[in-house]
C-alpha cells in the first residue's frame, strides 16, 4: 500500500477514460478543475484503495497480536528457566531455551506497566474514591461540630454566663474560728504509676486555705512530714492493687470515717454548693505551669485550652452534661453513692462516674477558677497518656451503651451522648484524620485518576485550627505546627480506639507522669532492695514514719546518673516514609499544595519518630 500522498497514475487501455492523478482517497469526492475531466466511475477505484488500507491494517493488528503471543510464551519459558534453576533441573543447559535479554524484561515491564494502567484505573481508583468520600463526609460533620461548639463559646462570652456566688460565705478574717460555717471536706488523692507528681499533688492539697479540723487528706504515701504539721492526713495503702485509680478510690469510700464528710475540697468552689442541694459536681479548669517548657507543651496547651474554655463550658451550659476530668473536681458524696461510686472497669474513671452521674443528677461547670497542673514533657508520656485517654472511652462505651438505651433521661440528651460525645468526638475524629490524611492522601499521588480536593487538605484543615486557638491566642505561631502534630497523632489515637473499641490488651495500660512505664519498672526494681524491707504497714506509728523519712532522704541524696535516649516509633516512620515518597511523586505531577502539605507532613512524621520532638526520656 502507498504512503498517504503518493501520487497514483492509472494508464487505461480504453482512451474513452480520463486520466486522474488521485493524492488520497477523499480527493475523488473533491471539485475538480473545469480543465480535467470528470468521469464517475473513478469512484470504483477509490473504493479499492480503501480496501487496499484496510488490508494493510488488518495485517499489521495481526503481527501486532502474534508478537504478543510470542512474547508470552517467552515469559512462560523464562518462568520454567527460574523454577528449573531453584529446583536444580539446570534446564538452562538446554539449548531449546531462550534466555531473555534486557530488552525482553524492559517489554515484560512495560506490558505489566500498561495491563496496570486500567486495571487501577477500574478497580482502585473507584475503591479510593469511595472511602475518600466517606472520610471527607465525616470530616465535614466533625468541622460543623466544632464550628457550633466556638459559636456557643462566642454567645457564652457575648452574654456573660457564668455561675456566679451572692455574698461572701467566708467573711470571717479568722479562719479557725469560724469552722462551723465549714463544711467537712475529703480530699482524695489517688496514685497509680505516677512516680513523678505524687510529691506536687499531696504538697499543694495539704496548704489548702481550708479549716484543719474540717478537712482529710487521702493519699498513699508520704504522709509523716506533713502529718507533723498537724494536717489531718491519712496513709492508705491496698494489699491488693487492681482497678487503676478507681481501685484506689473505691478502696478509700469504704473507711467508716468518710461518712463524717460531705464535699471534696477547694474553697472558692464549695460556696456554689451553698442552698443548692441538687448540684452535684463543679469542675475547675486546668491551668498548665509548664506550657512553655517545650514545642510538645505548647501545642498539648491548645488541645486543652480549647477543651475547657469551649467544649466544657458549651456543654455545661446547653446541654448540662461535661466529662469530669479526674482532678480539681468537687464531688458531694452522696452523688458518688446514688450514682454506683467508683467503678473499677475502666482506666477512665472520672468520665465513667460523670456520665452515670449525668443520667441521674445536674453537674456545673466553674470556668473562674483555674488549679495549676503539669503536662507530658516527653512525647513517650505523652503517647502513653493520649493511648489512655482514647482507648477508655471506647471501652466505656461498649459497657455503657446498654444504660443509656434504658434510661430515663430525654432523647435528645440520650442522642448527644451516644452520636456526640462517643461516636463523633471519641471514634470519628481519630478514624477520618488518620485514614484521610495519613492513608488517601499519599495515596491519591500513585493513583491520580482518585484526586482530593484542595479545600478538603488546606482551607478546612486551616480553619478548623484557627477556631482550636483561639481560646490561647498567644500559641497562634504556631498554628501549622499544631495542625501537621494532631495528623502525627492521630495514629495513636486510631490504635488505642480501636483497641479500646474491641477489648485489645494495650487498652488496659494506666501510666501517667513523666516517665514511661518501663522507667517505672525500672526504678522499682531498683529500690526493692530498700522498700522491701522499710514498707509502711497500714496505721503505721510516728516512729516508723520517721525512719522512713530518714531512710528516703539518704537515697535521695546519692548522686544519680541520668542518661537520655531518644526512642524510635516504628509506625511514624513507616508514615513517614510513604509521606515523602508521595510528595516527591506530587512534585513530579506538578501538584503545588498537595506537595507542600506532603513534604511537611512527613517531616513531621519523621521527628516524632525519631523522638526529636519533646523532652527525651531518661
Amino acid at each position: 500500500m502507498a504512503p498517504k500522498g503518493t501520487p497514483v497514475v492509472v494508464n487505461m487501455d480504453n482512451p474513452s477514460y480520463s486520466v486522474v492523478e488521485i493524492d488520497d482517497p477523499d480527493a475523488a469526492f473533491k471539485p475538480m478543475e473545469k480543465t480535467r475531466g470528470k468521469n464517475p466511475k473513478q469512484v470504483t477505484w477509490v473504493l479499492l484503495l480503501k480496501a487496499h488500507r484496510a488490508v494493510g491494517r488488518a495485517a499489521w493488528i495481526a503481527t501486532l497480536f502474534w508478537d504478543l503471543l510470542g512474547t508470552i510464551k517467552r515469559r512462560l519459558i523464562f518462568r520454567q528457566e527460574v523454577v528449573a534453576y531453584f529446583k536444580g533441573w539446570h534446564c538452562f543447559q538446554n539449548p531449546s531455551l531462550h534466555i531473555p535479554s534486557d530488552d525482553d524484561i524492559q517489554g515484560l515491564l512495560h506490558l505489566v506497566y500498561v495491563t496496570w494502567l486500567p486495571f487501577r484505573a477500574d478497580y482502585i481508583a473507584p475503591l479510593i474514591q469511595a472511602l475518600s468520600k466517606f472520610c471527607i463526609a465525616l470530616f465535614l460533620v466533625q468541622s460543623e461540630d466544632r464550628f457550633m461548639l466556638s459559636l456557643g463559646c462566642f454567645w457564652i462570652k457575648y452574654k456573660k454566663i457564668k455561675p456566679k456566688i451572692e455574698g461572701d460565705p467566708f467573711e470571717s478574717v479568722d479562719v479557725e474560728e469560724c469552722s462551723y460555717e465549714y463544711p467537712m471536706g475529703l480530699v482524695q488523692i489517688p496514685m497509680c504509676n505516677e512516680r513523678e507528681v505524687y510529691e506536687q499533688s499531696i504538697s499543694a492539697v495539704c496548704q489548702l486555705d481550708w479549716p484543719k479540723d474540717r478537712l482529710l487528706i487521702q493519699v498513699l504515701d508520704e504522709v509523716a512530714t506533713w502529718s507533723q504539721r498537724g494536717i489531718n492526713i491519712i496513709y492508705c495503702h491496698r494489699l491488693e492493687r487492681t482497678g487503676y485509680k478507681a481501685g484506689n478510690l473505691k478502696s478509700a469510700m469504704s473507711c467508716e470515717y468518710v461518712k463524717a464528710y460531705d464535699l471534696k475540697f477547694l474553697k472558692r468552689t464549695v460556696p456554689h454548693f451553698k442552698d443548692n442541694p441538687e448540684l452535684r459536681l463543679v469542675q475547675a479548669r486546668w491551668a498548665f505551669v509548664n506550657k512553655d517548657e517545650n514545642l510538645l507543651t505548647r501545642l498539648q496547651n491548645i488541645n486543652l485550652c480549647f477543651h475547657f474554655e469551649v467544649e466544657q463550658q458549651v456543654n455545661g451550659v446547653f446541654l448540662n452534661f461535661f466529662g469530669f476530668n479526674g482532678t480539681a473536681g468537687v464531688w458531694r458524696i452522696k452523688a458518688l453513692e446514688e450514682s454506683g461510686g467508683w467503678l473499677e472497669r475502666t482506666t477512665v474513671e472520672d468520665m465513667d462516674i460523670a456520665i452515670r452521674a449525668h443520667l441521674n443528677v445536674v453537674c456545673l461547670s466553674v470556668r473562674v477558677l483555674s488549679v495549676l497542673c503539669e503536662v507530658p514533657e516527653s512525647y513517650e508520656a505523652y503517647r502513653k497518656q493520649q493511648h489512655r485517654w482514647h482507648s477508655g472511652p471506647m471501652q466505656l462505651f461498649r459497657l455503657c451503651l446498654p444504660a443509656i438505651l434504658t434510661s430515663k433521661i430525654a432523647i435528645w440528651k440520650k442522642a448527644n451522648l451516644i452520636l456526640l460525645f462517643f461516636l463523633l468526638r471519641k471514634l470519628i475524629l481519630p478514624f477520618y484524620s488518620f485514614t484521610l490524611f495519613c492513608i488517601i492522601l499519599p495515596l491519591t499521588m500513585f493513583v491520580p485518576e482518585a484526586e482530593l480536593p484542595v479545600w478538603v487538605i488546606c482551607y478546612v484543615p486551616v480553619f478548623m485550627s484557627f477556631l482550636n486557638i483561639l481560646p490561647s491566642p498567644k500559641s497562634f505561631p504556631f498554628i501549622v505546627p499544631y495542625l501537621l502534630f494532631e495528623n502525627t497523632m492521630s495514629v495513636t489515637k486510631f490504635n488505642a480506639m480501636v483497641s479500646g473499641l474491641f477489648q485489645l490488651g494495650s487498652s488496659y495500660e494506666w501510666v501517667a507522669g513523666r516517665s514511661s512505664e518501663s522507667d517505672l519498672v525500672a526504678a522499682t526494681k531498683r529500690e526493692s532492695k530498700i522498700t522491701n524491707q522499710q514498707h509502711i504497714p497500714r496505721g503505721a506509728s510516728q516512729s516508723e514514719f520517721t525512719e522512713y523519712n530518714e531512710l528516703k532522704e539518704q537515697k535521695e541524696a546519692a548522686p544519680i546518673w541520668i542518661k537520655k535516649v531518644n526512642k524510635i516509633y516504628r509506625k511514624e516512620l513507616t508514615l513517614a516514609f510513604l509521606l515523602l515518597a508521595a510528595s516527591v511523586r506530587s512534585l513530579l505531577l506538578a501538584q503545588g499544595v498537595h506537595f507542600y502539605f506532603l513534604l511537611f507532613q512527613g517531616v513531621t512524621f519523621l521527628l516524632v519518630g525519631l523522638d526529636l520532638i519533646g523532652e527525651q526520656m531518661s
